[in-house]
């Protein structure tokens, strides 16, 4: 329990239920209740919604009063994020605040390096680390800590617990490509140069690297999907950095792998992919991989977007999160850009990157009264 945290208490909303009357000569008027939908699980798997549900990537963070409160009294992110107790609180806090409709599981996409038997620091100022580095040590040298994501799972079971019930649960996981950036380097880069070099000059060793991520996303997610989550979010943030044959090798395979993977364990499994920067590529991503939707990031043109990608499939995003920061006319204007675009399209509204920690609470809040309209 988090010294001076209450325990978890299920978050209020105003309407958990519809309330139907029901007409009765006999008996009068008889209530029944029925659970509200929950619209953004609706638009995931294929539903068209009046309103575009809404949740943010990072929205659990550094722009919350709350946040930076809760985190100063466990000393650094990894403590906070391996604290059940504490990471429920942090995941909740958003959804008391603003009522997105959908939660996202707070923790960190280098997780699964971490339980693969690198060490995980997050220095202040300066980014993560992993070490060592595997540009200097082979995989087969580590000694794999699955334990270490048990804290993962027990949040899981927490936040499920006291989340409203039309509220969707998200878990989600690092892409291959993106987690092996780090692994390889031991730190994030501009460019990703070393581990694009590594990747070409040893695909044999850089491949069997991205199968030992596989092999534990797999794992990671289920577990996930088994604890709590509703659906699931495969973030690729450094997707962009690769050629096309290489984003066919590294992005699009390894990641079909992990649908199937999750879908033959968890049946019914919904899978979110979020390939930042594939641009031109998205299409392919979207067929190939077996994903149900795409997150698109700030750079891909909506309409665009919407011309290209397969008829029906849903998609998440793209709002720059600098014009959030923005606020005023520049946010109006790109959230009625981005529902224009997608009108006709199962459409769940989000940034096209995290939301910046210097973002006003007053711009979250006027951005979800104009998609809500």
């Amino acid at each position: 329990m988090v010294t001076g945290q209450p325990a978890l208490s299920r978050v209020p909303r105003a309407n958990h239920f519809n309330i139907l009357f029901l007409e009765s000569s006999n008996r009068g008027r008889r209530i029944l209740t029925v659970p509200v939908a929950k619209s953004l699980l609706s638009v995931l798997k294929g539903e068209r919604q009046a309103v575009s549900p809404i949740w943010l990537m990072r929205q659990a963070g550094r722009y919350l009063p709350e946040y930076r409160a809760l985190r100063e009294t466990k000393g650094g992110f990894l403590a906070l994020a391996t604290d059940p107790d504490a990471a429920a609180e942090v995941t909740l806090q958003p959804i008391r605040r603003f009522g997105f409709d959908g939660a996202i599981l707070f923790s960190d996409i280098l997780m699964v390096p971490w339980a693969l038997g690198q060490d995980l620091t997050f220095g202040v100022g300066e980014g993560p680390r992993l070490t060592p580095p595997l540009i200097d040590h082979a995989l087969g040298a580590l000694d794999r800590v699955p334990e270490r994501l048990e804290p993962v799972y027990q949040t899981v079971t927490r936040v499920a617990g006291a989340l409203p019930p039309e509220t969707t649960f998200l878990g989600f996981a690092g892409s291959p490509w993106t987690v092996a950036t780090y692994m390889v380097a031991g730190q994030g880069s501009k460019d990703q140069g070393e581990t694009r070099s590594y990747a070409y000059q040893d695909p044999i060793a850089f491949g069997a690297i991205i199968d030992a991520i596989v092999e534990l996303t797999i794992d990671y997610l289920a577990r996930q999907i088994e604890a709590g989550v509703e659906a699931v979010q495969l973030f690729d943030s450094w997707a962009g950095s690769l050629s096309p044959a290489q984003f066919e090798r590294w992005v699009i395979a390894p990641n079909a792998a992990i649908v199937a993977g999750v879908k033959e364990r968890c049946p019914g499994a919904v899978v979110i992919g979020f390939p930042k920067g594939a641009g031109a590529k998205l299409p392919a991503y979207a067929r190939e991989t077996g994903v149900d939707a795409v997150g698109l990031d700030e750079t891909v043109d909506p309409r665009w977007a919407n011309d290209v990608l397969p008829t029906g499939m849903p998609v998440q995003g793209n709002l720059d999160p600098l014009a959030l920061l923005a606020g005023g006319q520049a946010l109006d204007e790109g959230i009625d850009r981005v529902l224009a675009a997608f009108v006709d399209r199962p459409h769940v509204f989000n940034l096209g990157h995290g939301i910046g920690q210097h973002t006003p609470i007053a711009h979250v809040e006027a951005l979800i009264a104009r998609v809500r309209g």
